[in-house]
């Protein structure tokens, strides 16, 4: 049994681009956040369990990069991985209406303002 019920570990995968047409497995996120039943993001929970709530930054060849689930006024999540310096956050693109099911597409706003467009691959108890 869990330490922490509510939370899943999501594996986000590059949805197809032109550079690449099938996806890409080596560029997405793997993070952990509380869902409720229906695969949508939990923020009372989340307030609970924030410091669990951890995101995995891997694409390519560039170093991984590891931070955490945030909540921001206002409603919106982001990745935050830059604690003590000014670099941007990653912002997922209405994550707070997104349900986090195998097979559903999200969006997210890297660094430098692009937005990528990734695939759910896997949820799973923790």
């Amino acid at each position: 049994m869990s330490d922490h019920p509510g939370l899943k570990k999501i594996r986000l995968n590059l949805a197809r681009t032109k550079e690449y047409p099938q996806g890409s497995a080596r560029h997405g996120y793997e993070f952990t956040a509380p869902l409720d039943q229906t695969g949508h993001i939990d923020a009372a929970i989340w307030k609970k369990e924030r410091a669990h709530c951890r995101v995995r930054r891997f694409w390519g060849d560039e170093e991984e990069e590891i931070g955490h689930l945030i909540h921001r006024p206002g409603g919106s999540w982001a990745f935050h991985y830059d604690i003590d310096g000014d670099d941007d956050d990653e912002a997922g693109y209405r994550f707070g209406t997104h349900a986090f099911n195998p097979g559903e597409y999200v969006s997210i706003k890297d660094e430098d303002g692009d937005l990528h467009t990734f695939q759910v691959v896997t949820v799973q108890p923790i």
